[in-house]
Order: C-alpha cells, then structure tokens, then sequence
C-alpha cells in the first residue's frame, strides 16, 4: 500500500455526494469533533506508513480510527436531537465498501487458487529454462507484468517476475534493479487500463453502476490500453541500454501444473464476463457475476475432491499433484489478503467520516475550478505516489466534480500509475524492495524517476492525443 507525506490534506476531499437527504447536515469542520477526527486520521495513517518498522498490521490503526470518527459524530448529532442523518450516511459507505469487498474477495480467491495448482509457478520455471538473455529477460518478464496485472493485482505479478529476475540474474545487481523498476512500472500501468486490474479502476467502474450518469462503463476502460503501454514502454525503452548485453546460466526444474489448474484459470476468466454480463444485459451489480463465478469454482472444487487424479508425485515425495483432497476451496478463501480488504474498510470509513463531516468546498474549489480539471487530475497521479491511491480516488469519486469521460479516464490512468514515480508508491514497489534487499532500493529507484515521469507525461499526452473525442 501506498505510504502517506505532507499530501495529507489531500485525503480530506469531499466523501459524501449525498448530502442531506432525511435531514440537515452539519457542518462540523471547526469543531473539536472535526479537528479530533482529523487528527486521529493523521495519527493512524502516520502508523499505516511506519508498518514496516512497527510490524502493526495497516487495518489495525485505520479501523480504530473509523469507529471512533463516526461515534464522535454519532454522538455530536445525537445532542443535537439529529439522529437518523449518520446512520444513512454510514449505510451508504458500508454499501459502497460491502460490493467492492465482495468483488475483490471472488477475485483474490481466484488468484489464490490458481498460485495453489501451480500456475504461476509453472510460468516462473519455463521462463528460467528458456535461457533467455538479460535485455531479453528485462522485456518479457514486463510484458508479461504488464498483461498480467490487467487480471491480477500488481503485488502478485510483481513477485511472480521478480522470482524469475532473482533466480536467473541475482548476480548482475545492475540487471536486478532495472528489471524491478521495470516489474513495478508495468504492473502498475497494465492495472490502470482494465477494470479489474487494480482497486481504483474497479472502484470507478462500481461508481459507474451507482448512478445512471456514472463515470466510466466497463469497456470504456480500454480506452486507456495504449496510454498505458506508453507509460511503461518510454521508461522501459531508455533503461534497455544500461541492462547488461549478456547471457546467464540457464537451467532450473520444470514445475507441472496440479489438475484442474487450466480448468479453473478459465472459470476465471468466465466469471469476469459474467460480472459484466450482469451489469451490461441485466442491469445487476458485477458482484453478483463475481459471487456467481465463486460458486462455479466451489463445485469445481468438490468435483476435484470426489475423482480421482493422476498417480504424478512430486520429486520430494510429498502429496500426489491429482490427489482428490488436494485442493480446498475454503483454504483459498481464507489465504485473501484479509489486511488489505480490513485496510480497505477502514480508509473508506475514515475519509468518508471526514467528508461528512464537512471538509468540502475547499481542496476541491481549488483543485477543480481554480486549477482546471486537467491539472487536477496529473496532480492526483503525482500524490498517488506518496498517498494511498485507494483514498484518493474514493475522496475524488464521491466529490463528483463535473467532468468529461476523457478526464475520468485522466484521474484513472494518473491514480493508477503515479505510484511508480517513487518504490514506495505502490504495494509493487514495497514488495519488490523486500525481495531485492539491499539491490532494488528507494534511491536506487529514485535515480530512474525523471525517466518514469517522461512516461507519467508521455502517457497523459496519448491520452488526450487518441482520445480527445472524450474529452
């Protein structure tokens, strides 16, 4: 997740576009209810990002902080005999937050299984025993980043290439670190053109299906493809000459994919049309599709635990690759990455807490009107890069400014790659630095960020070439 500087009075943007529908809302912003839950957002957003050295999982303090804003202003309007405003208000994020956490606990439950049956690993050890070279290698592990981050999250992609990057070149600290920033550049951008690539475009597309004139439908986000490409193609393009013009030592295990493991890919990607079959012929919210898809995969899995499979073994002698008892669905489910969606909740909460109680008018007057919405949103990409891009777009999408499909797909494609500027700019990054210790770098990074900010520019600037019609 994204780490959070001085760009804090970003989060602060207007959260509730509904207003004051069944009674009067008030404005809360020079109370001590409003500096206290402003305050205790800061302080619990200044824990998220010291996760690394506290080892305080990210949910814990911005959950607190959500249940203590809202009672503050519970119990500020219940004095003032105004008790049904908060409760709808409350409803409404929950019913905002319930459909994306659904929609992205099917889709972390697929991942999940497919990493368990072994696909993911199957790709990671062809790719090693191909032999490919370090320019060659530095191509296709971003490419595939890049396509694969369009379906999975960045986080996973990134730490399925960067496992190919380490074990082939973990020799050539020079060929590690541009391979990294190449992994974070592109898993970044290709979850920027798909719907379900990363949760921002997701949560622009449920915003889409809240209200009849929605920002952004569902195929409407391809717009964004080329954009997209370009954002990782320029960077990518100008590292090519500085990667090392050699060969590593090939070899490595062939790793076979478990049974069922095509199977359940291909479910996979007939659940995503059948979100947006749902929505597009009958008018129903995606998660249903979602939800729909889960329980195609659950009969799967009883199918998988009541036949019987291969006689394969692994060489190390442990469970049979097509043993009927070797794939739980349950297992998959509870392996989600329950910190992000708690983490999730809690920022949701927070910042719409914040926003009801009147921090509006402000930021957004002078993001929006004042600077222009172009301008606005290039500027919410470069915050991206130091501010979670979760409450930066919620903030965004609830405050509603009155834009153009071109400049929703603009606050889109900038929200989803502007967290490459800096390593700590996305989950991707962080992890990568992990992986990589003492290699891939925050400085190490940073020496390449002017060459990324070409691609931020030049990806904005084939937006509004190819898609100018929109805007």
């Amino acid at each position: 997740m994204k780490r959070i500087t001085l760009s804090i009075s970003i989060l602060l943007m207007p959260l509730i576009a509904f207003a004051s529908e069944g009674g009067e809302r008030l404005d809360l912003t020079n109370s001590w209810v409003g500096v206290t839950s402003v305050l205790l957002f800061f302080v619990a957003y200044l824990a998220v990002m010291a996760e690394e050295f506290t080892l305080l999982r990210k949910s814990k303090p911005v959950m607190l902080a959500a249940g203590i804003i809202w009672g503050l202003v519970a119990w500020y309007y219940q004095s003032q005999n105004i008790p049904d405003v908060v409760e709808m208000a409350l409803r409404h994020n929950l019913g905002e937050y319930a459909g994306l956490m659904l929609f992205l606990l099917v889709a972390m439950t697929y991942i999940n299984a497919m990493e368990e049956r072994n696909i993911f690993e199957a790709l990671r050890s062809w790719l090693i025993r191909k032999g490919f070279g370090y320019r060659a290698l530095f191509w296709v592990t971003g490419v595939l980043a890049f396509f694969i981050s369009a379906v999975a999250d960045n986080l996973t992609t990134a730490l399925l290439m960067v496992a190919v990057i380490l074990a082939v070149g973990a020799d050539n600290k020079k060929f590690v670190t541009l391979s990294c920033i190449s992994l974070v550049v592109a898993a970044n951008a290709g979850g920027a053109f798909s719907p379900f690539g990363d949760i921002t475009t997701l949560m622009v597309w449920q915003k889409n299906l809240q209200t009849s004139d929605g920002p952004v439908e569902f195929w409407t986000f391809f717009h964004l493809f080329i954009p997209s490409l370009v954002n990782w193609l320029v960077p990518a393009a100008v590292m090519h000459f500085w990667v090392p013009d050699k060969k590593p030592k090939g070899g490595g295990e062939m790793v076979a994919m478990k049974r069922g493991a095509i199977t359940i890919a291909i479910l996979f990607l007939f659940t995503i049309a059948l979100a947006v079959s749902f929505h597009s012929y009958l008018q129903l919210p995606p998660v249903i599709g979602m939800l729909t898809g889960l329980s195609l995969l659950k009969f799967y899995a009883y199918y998988l635990k009541v036949t019987k499979g291969t006689s394969r073994q692994r060489k190390n002698g442990e469970e049979d690759i097509g043993s009927p008892v070797a794939f739980d669905i349950y297992k998959e489910v509870a392996r989600a990455e329950w910190d992000t969606l708690f983490f999730f909740y809690g920022v949701v909460m927070c910042v719409g807490g914040l926003g009801f109680i009147g921090y509006l008018g402000m930021i957004s007057h002078v993001m929006y009107i004042d600077w222009g919405a172009t301008y606005a949103n290039i500027a919410v990409g470069i915050i991206s890069a130091v501010v979670d891009n979760i409450p930066v777009m919620f903030a965004v999408l609830t405050m509603q400014p009155d834009m153009t499909v071109g400049q929703w797909l603009l606050v889109t494609l900038t929200a989803g790659v502007g967290g490459s500027l800096l390593s700590i700019g996305s989950a991707a990054g962080v992890a990568l630095m992990g992986q990589a210790r003492g290699v891939y770098t925050f400085f190490g990074h940073l020496k390449w960020t002017p060459v990324i900010a070409l691609g931020y520019a030049a990806s904005i600037a084939m937006h509004m070439l190819i898609n100018h019609d929109l805007f």
